[in-house]
């Protein structure tokens, strides 16, 4: 089954937007480690080194800029293969709005239009391969 396990705020003000969820709900904010990408990581819950959630149940998010006036907050549904959701995605009724877009060596991510007009992001980890050195002994 495919779930959510991501959410983007956008925000014209993203300095401000960070102190605003950091003060607020006690957020750990902070950019995007990923070389030219404006993009703020928040932080709702404890994390293990990987940056994954220490918590069952719970899901981080970031802060991105606001790109439109129309953008609007988000989740984000991981899936095995973004290209099969896609074209689920499109028989059902819905519309890619976003092509996949390759996010540093960690995954590719794409946005669609659901049948209601909400704006979605779809992600699929990428799996890195194998080392050969840790299985010659």
């Amino acid at each position: 089954m495919d779930h959510v396990v991501h959410f983007e705020i956008p925000a014209d003000n993203e300095d401000r937007a960070q102190a605003f969820y950091e003060k607020t709900f006690g957020w750990s904010i902070f950019k995007s480690p990923i070389p030219n990408w404006d993009y703020r990581l928040a932080n709702t819950v404890e994390t293990d080194e990987k940056g994954w959630p220490k918590s069952l149940g719970v899901i981080n998010g970031a802060i991105a800029p606001r790109k439109a006036p129309e953008d609007k907050p988000m989740v984000v549904i991981k899936v095995d293969l973004l290209e099969d959701a896609l074209t689920r995605i499109t028989a059902g009724g819905g519309e890619i709005t976003m092509q996949p877009t390759p996010v540093g060596e960690i995954g590719i991510y794409a946005k669609f239009k659901d049948t209601e007009g909400n704006i979605l992001g779809v992600w699929q980890d990428l799996k890195k391969p194998a080392d050969p050195s840790a299985t010659a002994a």
